[in-house]
This record gives C-alpha cells, structure tokens and sequence, in this order.
C-alpha cells in the first residue's frame, strides 16, 4: 500500500488536515502469516500439495486461466477467499504451477 501524501496544515484540499509525524510500527507476527520460513516447512506444503491436491475452486480458477480469462479466475478467487489481494496471490501461484506443467 503506497504512503499517503504529506498534510498541507490547510482545512481544505487533498491533502488537508493536521501536520503530524508518522509512526514506525514494529512488524507483526500476523504479517508473516503463510510465509515460508524454513526449508523443512516449505517440504511439508509441497509434499501436501502433492498427496491431496488442489481445491475445486483452484482446479476452476486453473482452467480458467487455460483459456486466457485471467479476469474472470481473479474475480473468482475473490469470491473465494475473500479479497483481491490473496486472489491474486492466488491465481499467481496456480498459474505458476501451470507453467511448470508445460514445461514437463
């Protein structure tokens, strides 16, 4: 998410209201959430995804991104997970997964 714009001190206009600092905040556990974050645990998800597979909505979004609706699997992933933002991720991964089939 980008930064907002700096306060102009003015009661009117885009950037309007008070001139403060902002503040650094500490990085939460919650940020990390789903990341990656040894080699044994990376291991264990693809061994997983191995032995169960993908969900029916993966295999749908997948089969739409075959036939070029990239839009259409986005705004599905969406539907499914609950926002844009882990719908893309989501269709990123799956059509990474699409692209090492092609290219075994």
């Amino acid at each position: 998410m980008a930064a907002p714009a700096a306060k102009s001190g003015l009661a009117v206009g885009a950037n309007s209201g008070h001139i403060t600092a902002r503040r650094e905040l500490k990085p939460r556990a919650s940020n990390a959430k789903g990341s990656n974050h040894s080699k044994h645990n990376a291991f264990v998800r693809d061994l997983v995804r191995e032995v169960v597979g993908f969900a029916p909505y993966e295999r749908r979004i997948m089969e739409l991104l075959k036939n070029s609706h990239d839009k259409r699997a986005r705004k599905l992933g969406k539907k499914r997970l609950g926002t844009l933002r882990r719908s893309k991720k989501k269709v990123d991964e799956l059509s990474g997964v699409l692209a090492a089939a092609r290219r075994h």
